[in-house]
């Protein structure tokens, strides 16, 4: 089926695919922070339960992770849904794809941005620049639909 799919599709779909694998590293960065640091305050898994109680407790800079993982389930599952839109339903082309991509690398850098300096000024710019991306492809989606 992919040999069949628009060039322009399949970097749409690469995108997606992308997005899923930010998720999954920001869930292995999360992971590979917040265990240790709940080892350093002999915090048993118990501790977790609810998640807020847990959060208070743990310092800053591993909170940021997990907070940036939880992000990854808002927007981008929009994204999900109109790229995988524009994908199967023959709506894709160049300037979806740049949108797709300018979506992914926008999360990334804001994930970075958000686990490390956690600067909320840049952050909230990529995060709208993020959704204007989004924002353009599901405009078009609509549109090419009507």
């Amino acid at each position: 089926m992919m040999e069949r799919l628009d060039p322009s599709a399949l970097w749409v779909l690469r995108a997606v695919a992308g997005t899923g694998l930010l998720t999954l590293v920001m869930l292995g960065w999360m992971g590979a922070t917040r265990l240790p640091a709940m080892r350093r305050l002999r915090l048993g898994p118990d501790a977790g339960a609810h998640t807020a109680h847990l959060r208070a407790q743990l310092p800053s800079e591993v909170q940021r992770v997990a907070d940036n993982y939880n992000h990854l389930f808002e927007a981008p599952t929009v994204f999900y849904a109109i790229a995988l839109l524009v994908a199967f339903a023959g709506l894709a082309d160049p300037l979806h794809a740049i949108c797709a991509w300018a979506f992914l690398l926008l999360r990334v850098a804001h994930s970075v941005v958000q686990a490390t300096i956690n600067r909320v000024s840049l952050r909230f710019l990529l995060f709208a620049l993020s959704w204007a991306a989004l924002g353009v492809m599901i405009v078009r989606a609509l549109l090419q639909l009507l």
